[in-house]
Protein backbone atom coordinates (compact mmCIF):
# COMPACT_ATOMS: atom_id res chain seq x y z
CA UNK A 1 0.00 0.00 0.00
CA UNK A 2 1.49 3.20 -0.92
CA UNK A 3 1.25 5.89 2.32
CA UNK A 4 -0.62 8.74 1.23
CA UNK A 5 -1.59 11.52 3.26
CA UNK A 6 -5.49 13.11 4.67
CA UNK A 7 -3.94 16.33 3.13
CA UNK A 8 -2.63 14.77 -0.09
CA UNK A 9 -6.46 12.86 -0.50
CA UNK A 10 -8.04 16.08 0.67
CA UNK A 11 -6.17 17.68 -2.57
CA UNK A 12 -7.00 14.87 -5.19
CA UNK A 13 -10.88 14.97 -4.12
CA UNK A 14 -10.85 19.09 -4.58
CA UNK A 15 -9.45 18.13 -8.24
CA UNK A 16 -11.78 15.45 -9.37
CA UNK A 17 -14.50 18.24 -9.39
CA UNK A 18 -15.75 18.90 -12.81
CA UNK A 19 -13.26 16.62 -14.41
CA UNK A 20 -15.44 15.21 -17.26
CA UNK A 21 -14.94 11.39 -18.46
CA UNK A 22 -15.65 9.36 -21.19
CA UNK A 23 -17.38 6.40 -20.59
CA UNK A 24 -17.59 3.93 -23.28
CA UNK A 25 -19.42 0.87 -22.67
CA UNK A 26 -22.26 -1.50 -22.05
CA UNK A 27 -24.83 0.35 -20.08
CA UNK A 28 -27.29 -1.52 -18.12
CA UNK A 29 -30.92 -1.10 -15.56
CA UNK A 30 -29.88 -2.64 -12.54
CA UNK A 31 -33.18 -4.35 -11.05
CA UNK A 32 -33.66 -5.17 -7.38
CA UNK A 33 -36.51 -7.22 -5.81
CA UNK A 34 -36.42 -7.36 -2.02
CA UNK A 35 -38.23 -9.86 0.02
CA UNK A 36 -37.96 -12.14 2.76
CA UNK A 37 -38.68 -15.80 2.65
CA UNK A 38 -40.85 -17.80 5.49
CA UNK A 39 -42.07 -20.93 3.54
CA UNK A 40 -40.92 -23.01 0.19
CA UNK A 41 -42.43 -23.30 -2.27
CA UNK A 42 -45.11 -26.41 -3.43
CA UNK A 43 -44.38 -26.23 -7.27
CA UNK A 44 -40.47 -27.26 -6.45
CA UNK A 45 -37.61 -27.14 -4.06
CA UNK A 46 -37.16 -23.35 -4.28
CA UNK A 47 -37.62 -20.67 -1.78
CA UNK A 48 -40.76 -18.49 -1.76
CA UNK A 49 -39.69 -14.93 -1.75
CA UNK A 50 -42.34 -12.50 -0.48
CA UNK A 51 -41.70 -8.76 -2.07
CA UNK A 52 -41.68 -5.95 -0.39
CA UNK A 53 -39.43 -3.31 -1.66
CA UNK A 54 -38.33 -2.83 -5.41
CA UNK A 55 -36.25 -0.19 -7.19
CA UNK A 56 -34.02 0.30 -9.92
CA UNK A 57 -30.05 2.00 -10.06
CA UNK A 58 -27.76 2.38 -13.39
CA UNK A 59 -26.04 -0.68 -14.45
CA UNK A 60 -22.99 -1.63 -16.09
CA UNK A 61 -21.48 1.38 -17.84
CA UNK A 62 -23.99 3.54 -16.86
CA UNK A 63 -23.01 2.64 -12.66
CA UNK A 64 -19.52 3.71 -13.53
CA UNK A 65 -20.76 6.80 -14.68
CA UNK A 66 -22.71 6.70 -11.18
CA UNK A 67 -19.80 6.51 -9.54
CA UNK A 68 -18.43 9.22 -11.62
CA UNK A 69 -21.12 11.63 -10.92
CA UNK A 70 -21.00 10.75 -7.03
CA UNK A 71 -16.84 11.25 -6.96
CA UNK A 72 -17.81 14.50 -8.26
CA UNK A 73 -16.64 14.68 -12.04
CA UNK A 74 -18.99 15.01 -15.01
CA UNK A 75 -19.57 11.72 -17.05
CA UNK A 76 -20.48 11.41 -20.22
CA UNK A 77 -22.23 8.34 -21.02
CA UNK A 78 -21.52 7.08 -24.57
CA UNK A 79 -23.91 3.74 -25.24
CA UNK A 80 -26.89 1.87 -26.53
CA UNK A 81 -30.31 0.96 -24.98
CA UNK A 82 -33.66 -0.41 -26.78
CA UNK A 83 -36.61 1.43 -27.94
CA UNK A 84 -38.30 0.08 -24.91
CA UNK A 85 -40.06 1.06 -21.04
CA UNK A 86 -36.26 -0.50 -19.45
CA UNK A 87 -34.55 1.82 -22.21
CA UNK A 88 -36.37 4.78 -20.89
CA UNK A 89 -36.05 4.01 -17.04
CA UNK A 90 -32.66 3.98 -17.61
CA UNK A 91 -32.52 7.49 -19.71
CA UNK A 92 -35.09 8.81 -16.25
CA UNK A 93 -32.02 7.52 -13.74
CA UNK A 94 -29.51 9.33 -16.05
CA UNK A 95 -31.47 12.51 -15.93
CA UNK A 96 -32.13 12.10 -12.29
CA UNK A 97 -28.65 12.66 -11.57
CA UNK A 98 -27.93 15.55 -13.57
CA UNK A 99 -25.57 13.97 -16.10
CA UNK A 100 -25.30 14.21 -19.73
CA UNK A 101 -27.87 11.53 -21.40
CA UNK A 102 -27.02 12.26 -24.96
CA UNK A 103 -24.65 9.64 -25.62
CA UNK A 104 -27.30 7.19 -24.56
CA UNK A 105 -27.91 6.02 -28.11
CA UNK A 106 -31.60 4.05 -28.63
CA UNK A 107 -31.94 1.25 -31.20
CA UNK A 108 -35.11 -0.38 -32.06
CA UNK A 109 -33.55 -3.80 -32.59
CA UNK A 110 -32.18 -4.85 -29.32
CA UNK A 111 -33.34 -4.66 -26.28
CA UNK A 112 -32.03 -2.56 -23.26
CA UNK A 113 -30.33 -4.83 -20.88
CA UNK A 114 -31.88 -5.48 -17.41
CA UNK A 115 -30.43 -6.97 -14.47
CA UNK A 116 -32.56 -8.42 -12.01
CA UNK A 117 -31.80 -9.45 -8.53
CA UNK A 118 -33.52 -10.82 -5.74
CA UNK A 119 -32.53 -10.33 -2.91
CA UNK A 120 -33.77 -12.07 0.96
CA UNK A 121 -32.87 -11.63 4.41
CA UNK A 122 -30.06 -9.05 2.91
CA UNK A 123 -29.00 -12.03 0.51
CA UNK A 124 -28.87 -12.38 -3.07
CA UNK A 125 -30.92 -15.12 -3.99
CA UNK A 126 -30.87 -15.18 -8.05
CA UNK A 127 -30.22 -13.25 -11.07
CA UNK A 128 -32.52 -12.96 -13.94
CA UNK A 129 -30.88 -10.82 -17.62
CA UNK A 130 -32.55 -10.11 -20.49
CA UNK A 131 -30.10 -8.92 -22.81
CA UNK A 132 -28.36 -8.95 -26.67
CA UNK A 133 -25.15 -9.93 -27.34
CA UNK A 134 -24.88 -9.23 -30.99
CA UNK A 135 -22.97 -6.47 -32.38
CA UNK A 136 -24.66 -3.52 -32.64
CA UNK A 137 -25.31 -2.47 -36.31
CA UNK A 138 -23.50 -0.76 -38.98
CA UNK A 139 -26.05 2.35 -38.67
CA UNK A 140 -25.67 2.56 -34.72
CA UNK A 141 -21.67 2.12 -34.92
CA UNK A 142 -22.13 5.22 -36.81
CA UNK A 143 -24.19 7.27 -34.52
CA UNK A 144 -21.64 5.99 -31.71
CA UNK A 145 -18.30 7.07 -33.97
CA UNK A 146 -20.05 10.24 -34.65
CA UNK A 147 -20.74 10.87 -30.57
CA UNK A 148 -17.01 10.00 -30.00
CA UNK A 149 -15.84 12.32 -32.44
CA UNK A 150 -17.82 15.09 -31.07
CA UNK A 151 -16.74 14.35 -26.91
CA UNK A 152 -12.91 13.62 -27.17
CA UNK A 153 -11.76 16.87 -27.36
CA UNK A 154 -13.05 17.94 -24.62
CA UNK A 155 -13.05 15.03 -21.92
CA UNK A 156 -10.10 14.59 -19.69
CA UNK A 157 -10.22 10.64 -19.95
CA UNK A 158 -12.29 7.79 -21.29
CA UNK A 159 -12.65 4.73 -19.59
CA UNK A 160 -13.97 1.33 -21.73
CA UNK A 161 -16.61 -0.71 -19.71
CA UNK A 162 -17.20 -3.96 -22.08
CA UNK A 163 -19.41 -6.63 -20.75
CA UNK A 164 -19.19 -7.95 -24.34
CA UNK A 165 -22.71 -7.01 -25.07
CA UNK A 166 -22.02 -6.00 -28.63
CA UNK A 167 -21.28 -2.36 -28.37
CA UNK A 168 -17.31 -2.54 -27.97
CA UNK A 169 -15.47 -3.85 -30.91
CA UNK A 170 -11.82 -4.28 -32.31
CA UNK A 171 -12.67 -1.35 -34.84
CA UNK A 172 -14.17 0.96 -32.28
CA UNK A 173 -11.13 0.58 -29.83
CA UNK A 174 -8.83 1.48 -32.79
CA UNK A 175 -10.83 4.25 -33.69
CA UNK A 176 -10.57 5.46 -30.08
CA UNK A 177 -7.38 4.70 -28.54
CA UNK A 178 -4.81 6.28 -31.40
CA UNK A 179 -7.15 9.38 -31.34
CA UNK A 180 -6.70 9.65 -27.50
CA UNK A 181 -3.23 9.28 -27.55
CA UNK A 182 -2.92 11.71 -30.13
CA UNK A 183 -4.70 14.29 -27.37
CA UNK A 184 -2.63 13.18 -24.53
CA UNK A 185 -5.96 11.94 -22.86
CA UNK A 186 -6.03 9.01 -20.61
CA UNK A 187 -7.01 6.08 -21.31
CA UNK A 188 -8.65 3.23 -19.21
CA UNK A 189 -10.35 -0.03 -20.07
CA UNK A 190 -12.15 -2.91 -17.57
CA UNK A 191 -11.86 -5.43 -20.20
CA UNK A 192 -13.92 -8.54 -20.88
CA UNK A 193 -12.85 -11.86 -22.40
CA UNK A 194 -13.48 -10.48 -26.24
CA UNK A 195 -11.14 -8.05 -27.72
CA UNK A 196 -8.93 -8.79 -24.56
CA UNK A 197 -5.48 -7.70 -26.29
CA UNK A 198 -7.15 -5.20 -28.76
CA UNK A 199 -6.73 -2.28 -26.21
CA UNK A 200 -3.18 -2.06 -27.01
CA UNK A 201 -1.27 1.80 -26.37
CA UNK A 202 -3.69 2.03 -23.48
CA UNK A 203 -3.42 4.10 -20.32
CA UNK A 204 -4.05 1.72 -17.91
CA UNK A 205 -5.84 -1.87 -18.21
CA UNK A 206 -7.51 -3.11 -15.32
CA UNK A 207 -8.65 -6.94 -15.54
CA UNK A 208 -9.48 -9.21 -12.82
CA UNK A 209 -7.54 -12.29 -11.91
CA UNK A 210 -10.64 -14.72 -13.32
CA UNK A 211 -9.97 -12.90 -16.44
CA UNK A 212 -6.47 -12.45 -16.50
CA UNK A 213 -6.50 -16.69 -15.92
CA UNK A 214 -8.83 -16.95 -18.61
CA UNK A 215 -6.57 -15.83 -21.29
CA UNK A 216 -3.61 -16.50 -20.03
CA UNK A 217 -5.30 -20.37 -19.41
CA UNK A 218 -3.25 -20.43 -15.89
CA UNK A 219 -3.94 -20.21 -12.16
CA UNK A 220 -2.83 -17.32 -10.83
CA UNK A 221 -2.87 -19.10 -7.21
CA UNK A 222 0.98 -17.49 -5.83
CA UNK A 223 2.18 -13.86 -5.89
CA UNK A 224 4.69 -15.11 -8.76
CA UNK A 225 2.32 -16.31 -11.41
CA UNK A 226 0.63 -12.73 -10.66
CA UNK A 227 3.75 -10.35 -11.00
CA UNK A 228 4.32 -12.54 -13.58
CA UNK A 229 0.75 -12.75 -15.61
CA UNK A 230 0.74 -8.54 -14.98
CA UNK A 231 4.40 -8.31 -16.57
CA UNK A 232 3.32 -10.45 -19.52
CA UNK A 233 0.38 -8.04 -20.15
CA UNK A 234 2.11 -4.88 -19.04
CA UNK A 235 4.35 -6.21 -22.29
CA UNK A 236 1.96 -7.11 -24.96
CA UNK A 237 -0.36 -4.69 -24.51
CA UNK A 238 2.33 -1.23 -24.59
CA UNK A 239 0.10 0.23 -21.85
CA UNK A 240 1.73 2.64 -19.32
CA UNK A 241 0.03 0.15 -16.49
CA UNK A 242 -1.63 -2.46 -15.52
CA UNK A 243 -3.80 -3.39 -12.97
CA UNK A 244 -4.97 -6.57 -11.89
CA UNK A 245 -7.73 -7.12 -9.49
CA UNK A 246 -7.61 -9.77 -7.37
CA UNK A 247 -10.66 -9.93 -5.00
CA UNK A 248 -10.21 -10.45 -1.50
CA UNK A 249 -6.11 -10.90 -2.48
CA UNK A 250 -6.53 -6.98 -3.49
CA UNK A 251 -4.71 -5.84 -6.46
CA UNK A 252 -1.67 -5.70 -8.04
CA UNK A 253 0.08 -3.21 -9.89
CA UNK A 254 2.66 -3.31 -12.63
CA UNK A 255 4.13 -0.16 -14.32
CA UNK A 256 7.38 -1.47 -16.23
CA UNK A 257 9.38 0.72 -13.23
CA UNK A 258 10.55 -2.33 -10.89
CA UNK A 259 8.78 -4.84 -9.42
CA UNK A 260 4.78 -5.55 -9.20
CA UNK A 261 3.00 -3.56 -6.19
CA UNK A 262 0.35 -5.94 -4.68
CA UNK A 263 -1.77 -4.14 -2.57
CA UNK A 264 -4.01 -5.84 0.25
CA UNK A 265 -7.79 -5.65 0.41
CA UNK A 266 -9.29 -3.00 2.46
CA UNK A 267 -12.72 -4.31 2.69
CA UNK A 268 -13.57 -5.15 6.00
CA UNK A 269 -16.30 -7.47 5.18
CA UNK A 270 -18.00 -8.89 2.07
CA UNK A 271 -21.53 -8.57 1.64
CA UNK A 272 -21.85 -8.26 -2.09
CA UNK A 273 -19.18 -7.92 -4.87
CA UNK A 274 -21.84 -6.13 -7.37
CA UNK A 275 -20.35 -2.89 -8.82
CA UNK A 276 -16.81 -3.16 -6.97
CA UNK A 277 -14.95 -3.38 -10.21
CA UNK A 278 -17.19 -0.39 -11.81
CA UNK A 279 -16.49 1.50 -8.52
CA UNK A 280 -12.49 0.79 -9.17
CA UNK A 281 -12.20 1.87 -12.83
CA UNK A 282 -14.17 5.25 -11.75
CA UNK A 283 -12.41 6.17 -8.62
CA UNK A 284 -8.83 5.36 -10.57
CA UNK A 285 -9.79 7.28 -13.88
CA UNK A 286 -10.58 10.27 -12.06
CA UNK A 287 -7.59 10.65 -9.72
CA UNK A 288 -5.35 9.77 -12.59
CA UNK A 289 -7.26 12.86 -14.41
CA UNK A 290 -7.07 14.91 -11.53
CA UNK A 291 -3.22 14.49 -11.06
CA UNK A 292 -2.73 11.26 -9.00
CA UNK A 293 0.32 9.05 -9.74
CA UNK A 294 -0.82 5.25 -10.52
CA UNK A 295 0.30 4.18 -7.08
CA UNK A 296 -1.85 7.10 -5.71
CA UNK A 297 -4.52 6.15 -7.98
CA UNK A 298 -4.63 2.27 -6.98
CA UNK A 299 -4.82 3.32 -3.13
CA UNK A 300 -7.81 5.14 -3.65
CA UNK A 301 -9.54 2.74 -6.07
CA UNK A 302 -8.59 0.19 -3.51
CA UNK A 303 -10.25 2.10 -0.64
CA UNK A 304 -13.62 2.69 -2.48
CA UNK A 305 -13.75 -0.88 -3.88
CA UNK A 306 -13.53 -2.00 -0.27
CA UNK A 307 -16.48 0.04 1.21
CA UNK A 308 -18.77 -0.67 -2.15
CA UNK A 309 -18.04 -5.11 -0.55
CA UNK A 310 -19.33 -4.02 2.37
CA UNK A 311 -22.92 -3.00 1.14
CA UNK A 312 -25.32 -4.92 -0.85
CA UNK A 313 -26.28 -3.74 -3.33
CA UNK A 314 -25.07 -0.95 -5.99
CA UNK A 315 -23.63 1.86 -4.27
CA UNK A 316 -21.56 4.49 -5.71
CA UNK A 317 -19.34 6.36 -3.34
CA UNK A 318 -18.59 9.77 -2.80
CA UNK A 319 -15.51 11.58 -1.52
CA UNK A 320 -16.93 11.72 2.74
CA UNK A 321 -17.83 8.23 2.62
CA UNK A 322 -14.02 7.61 0.78
CA UNK A 323 -12.53 9.94 3.18
CA UNK A 324 -14.22 8.30 6.33
CA UNK A 325 -13.37 4.75 5.27
CA UNK A 326 -9.65 5.88 4.51
CA UNK A 327 -9.44 8.12 7.30
CA UNK A 328 -12.18 7.64 9.69
CA UNK A 329 -15.23 9.79 10.75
Amino acid sequence: MVPISRDRVVSLLRSFKNKKILVIGDVMLDRYLWGQVSRLSPEAPVPIVEIEEEYSRLGGAANVGGNLKALGAVPYLLGVIGDDPAGSELMRLVTEQSFPADGLIRDPGRPTTVKTRVIAHSQHVVRTDRESKDAVSQATMGHVKEAIAKLLPEVDAVIFEDYNKGLISEDLIKFVIPEANSRKTIVTVDPKFDHFFAYKGATVFKPNRRETEGILGERLDSREKIAEAARSLHERLKCDCVLITLGEDGMVLHTGAGDSKFIPTRARKVSDVSGAGDTTIATLTVALAAGASYEEAATLANHAAGIVCGEVGIVPIGPDRLMEGMFGG
